[in-house]
C-alpha cells in the first residue's frame, strides 16, 4: 500500500470533503491534524472524508478527529479496517442494510446498479415511500459520498451510475458484520452431485457462508446458492433445517450446474417466504412450475433458452415488483393475459415478449388491471403496441421496443407507432431490431414528430434501417438529449445525412456506432448545445464537418475503429476550437484503421412467430 507524503494527504483530504467548497479557515487546523493522523493512507482520506462530507458542525470534526486518534496500530489494514469500522457505525440502519447486500456478490465483483438497487427494493431495506426508485438512488448516492462504494461506470450523459463495487477492506467489514447476524444472515447451500444419494435439500444442511474459491464454484461436481435469512436471536440445532428454508428470504445461485438446479426445483417449495430468486442455470426450458407457490416472491431473475411460455398461473404471484428473463441463445416470450394481474410490477426484463392486449377487468372480474406501478419495460414486441397495450404501461419511464425487420415496417405503416404518444412519463425509448449483414432500407414514411411523447429525452435506435432523412422528425423532438444510433440505425440514400436547420436544440450527446454513413453536414444551427459527438466503427466516414468546431459547447469527440482521416478531422476541429478561443475541446482516438476490408457473409437465422 502506497503512503503519501503530507501536503498530498491534505490536498487529497481537502478536494474530497470540500470539493466544490470554499474551505472555511475554522475547519483547516483540525482538519490537518485528521489528515495526519491517517498516516498518508488514501482510503483512510477519503472514507474520513466521505464521513465528515454532511458534517459542518466544528464539534462533529472534532469528535471524528478523536476517534481517528484513538485507532493507534502500526499495521495499516488494521488501521485502515477500525476507520471504515467507524464510517459504517455513523451508516443508518437501511444504509448499513445497503451496505452489507454487497457481500452476498463474489469478491471484487462489478456490480450492475439496477440488480443491486431492485434487489434493496425487494428485500425491503429501504424506506416505504412511493418513489422506491428515486429512494435507491439516493442510498447509493449516500454511500459514494461517504467512499464506502467505488463507482465503475456511469451513463454517457453521467447522470447515472451503472456499475459498482466495493474495496476489498469494505468487502471485508461487510463479510464481518453480516457473521454477526443483526441485519441479516447469509448461508451457502453447497450441493454435491456426485453424490447419487443426495436427491434433495434435507440430505444438505446450510452452511455458513465462506468465500468459495473461483476454482471450486466452477467445478462441475458443485452447485452453490448463497441464501440470506431473516435473523433469529437462538442457536439452531441440526433438526432445525426445515425452520431454516422457511427462513429464508432471498437465493442467488453462482454455478450452472445442470443437476444442482434439478435438486433446488424440486424442493423450491418449502422456501415458504422467498422474496428474491436469481438463478442462472442455462438449462431451464420452460418456467418452472414450482416458482407458482413462492406468492411472497418480489423479485424474480431466470435464464432460459428456446421459447418460453409464462403460465396463467403467474397472477399467484401478486407481490412480484421485478420479473428478468434473460436469454442464453435466441428466444422469444409469450405472456398470458393474466400477467396483467400483477399489479405491483415495477420492472419487466424479457427477450423479445408478446404481450396480449389489457382487458378492462380482472379474469375473476374482482378489480382492474394493468401495470399502473411499472417504471421499466424491455423487449416488447413491435406488433404489441396497441393502444390498448400501451395504455396498460402509461406511467412507463423506459420501455425498449423489439422487433424482426418486418414488423418494422408494419409499425410503421400501421400506426402503431403513434400510439406511444400516450407515454406521458416516458423519458427513454430504445427500438431495437435484428442485425441484418447487408440491410435494405425501409419504405420512406414520414409520422409526426407528435407520435413521441413530448416528455422524451433518450431515443436510441438500433438496426432499425430508417432513411437518413427520418431523423428530421426526430430533430423536431423538444426535449431530447441524448441520440444512439447503433447497428445500422439509418442506412440508403446515399449514406448521407443533411440535418435540418434548428434541429436538434437539446441534444448533448450524438452516438453513431457501426454505419456506412459517408457524409454529414451540420453547422451550430443543428446541433447548438451538443456536447458529446462519438462516432464507433463508422467503416466509411472520412470526414467531420468542421463547421463543428462552431459548436461552442462541444466538449469531446471521441473517434473508435474508423478511418484514419476521421480522426484527423477531428484534430482540426479542436485547433480551430483553440484558434477561435473556445473552451478546450478533448479529442480521443482509439485504434485507428489506415482501411476497411469488407467481406460478405450470409447468415440464416430461423425464428418462430405467434
Amino acid at each position: 500500500m502506497d503512503l503519501m507524503g503530507p501536503d498530498e494527504s491534505w490536498n487529497l483530504f481537502k478536494s474530497v470533503a470540500f470539493a466544490n467548497e470554499a474551505l472555511p479557515s475554522e475547519f483547516e487546523t483540525i482538519g490537518k491534524q485528521i489528515a495526519d493522523e491517517c498516516h498518508g493512507l488514501p482510503l483512510i482520506i477519503v472514507v474520513v472524508d466521505g464521513l465528515l462530507k454532511s458534517k459542518r458542525a466544528i464539534e462533529n470534526w472534532k469528535s471524528v478527529e478523536e476517534d481517528v486518534n484513538s485507532f493507534v496500530s502500526n499495521d495499516p489494514d488494521e488501521r485502515c479496517s477500525r476507520v471504515v469500522g467507524l464510517s459504517y457505525d455513523h451508516l443508518t440502519s437501511d444504509l448499513k442494510a445497503c451496505l452489507l447486500h454487497f457481500g452476498i456478490f463474489p469478491e471484487d465483483s462489478e456490480i450492475p446498479v439496477k440488480n443491486l438497487m431492485r434487489s434493496w427494493m425487494a428485500e425491503g431495506f429501504l424506506k416505504l415511500e412511493n418513489d422506491l426508485e428515486g429512494e435507491a438512488e439516493k442510498c447509493l448516492q449516500e454511500l459514494v459520498d461517504r467512499c464506502l462504494v467505488l463507482v465503475c461506470k456511469k451513463s454517457l450523459d453521467g447522470t447515472k451510475i451503472r456499475s459498482c463495487k466495493v474495496h476489498d477492506l469494505i468487502y471485508d467489514l461487510c463479510l464481518r458484520e453480516i457473521q454477526r447476524g443483526y441485519i441479516f444472515i447469509m448461508n451457502d447451500i453447497v450441493l454435491d452431485v456426485a453424490d447419487p444419494e443426495c436427491l434433495d435439500l434435507s440430505m444438505h444442511k446450510m452452511q455458513p457462508f465462506k468465500r468459495v474459491p473461483g476454482d471450486l464454484i466452477d467445478s462441475p461436481y458443485f452447485g452453490l446458492y448463497r441464501a440470506l435469512l431473516t435473523p433469529v436471536h437462538r442457536q439452531l440445532s441440526d433438526h432445525d433445517n426445515k425452520d431454516l428454508l422457511k427462513q429464508t428470504c432471498s437465493i442467488f445461485s453462482f454455478h450452472l450446474n445442470d443437476y444442482s438446479w434439478f435438486i433446488l426445483k424440486s424442493e423450491l417449495i418449502h422456501f415458504k417466504l422467498l422474496k428474491v430468486l436469481v438463478l442462472r442455470h442455462r438449462d431451464i426450458d420452460n418456467f418452472p412450475l414450482q416458482i407458482l407457490s413462492l406468492i411472497w416472491l418480489r423479485y424474480l431473475s431466470l435464464v432460459v433458452h428456446g421459447h418460453l411460455l409464462i403460465p396463467p398461473e403467474i397472477c399467484r404471484l401478486w407481490n412480484l415488483q421485478t420479473l428478468v428473463v434473460k436469454e442464453y441463445d435466441p428466444s422469444f416470450v409469450t405472456c398470458p393475459v393474466q400477467i396483467w394481474e400483477l399489479v405491483q410490477l415495477r420492472h419487466l426484463k424479457l427477450p423479445i415478449f408478446y404481450l396480449p392486449d389489457r382487458p378492462s377487468v380482472s379474469v375473476d372480474k374482482e378489480r382492474d388491471m394493468g401495470f399502473s406501478n411499472l417504471q421499466t419495460t424491455s423487449g416488447l414486441s413491435l406488433c404489441c403496441c396497441t393502444r390498448e397495450v400501451i395504455m396498460g404501461i402509461q406511467n412507463v419511464k423506459k420501455l425498449e421496443i423489439s422487433g424482426y425487420e418486418d414488423d418494422y415496417e408494419s409499425f410503421w405503416e400501421s400506426g402503431l407507432v403513434n400510439n406511444l404518444v400516450h407515454l406521458h412519463q416516458l423519458e427513454t425509448l430504445s427500438l431495437t431490431g435484428t442485425y441484418i449483414l447487408w440491410p435494405r432500407t425501409l419504405p420512406a414514411i414520414t409520422p409526426s414528430a407528435k407520435s413521441f411523447p413530448a416528455t422524451l429525452k433518450k431515443l436510441n435506435l438500433t438496426s432499425t434501417y430508417l432513411s437518413w432523412s427520418y431523423l428530421d422528425i426526430i430533430a423536431e423532438l423538444p426535449n431530447l438529449e441524448v441520440l444512439k444510433l447503433m447497428g445500422f440505425a439509418c442506412c440508403g440514400e446515399g449514406e448521407k445525412w443533411h440535418p435540418i436547420v434548428m434541429g436538434f436544440n437539446r441534444l448533448k450527446i450524438l452516438l453513431i456506432e457501426r454505419s456506412f454513413l459517408k457524409y454529414g453536414k451540420a453547422t451550430d444551427d443543428n446541433f447548438p448545445v451538443l456536447e458529446r459527438l462519438m462516432l464507433i466503427n463508422c467503416k466509411c466516414l472520412k470526414e467531420i464537418p468542421i463547421e463543428f468546431a462552431e459548436i461552442n459547447s462541444l466538449q469531446l469527440i471521441e473517434v473508435d475503429l474508423c478511418l484514419i482521416e476521421l480522426g484527423e478531422s477531428a484534430a482540426r476541429i479542436q485547433q480551430e476550437q483553440q484558434d477561435l478561443g473556445n473552451n478546450p475541446l478533448d479529442v480521443r482516438i482509439s485504434h485507428p484503421r489506415k482501411y476497411i476490408v469488407f467481406v460478405k457473409v450470409t447468415l440464416c437465422f430461423s425464428f418462430p412467430k405467434v
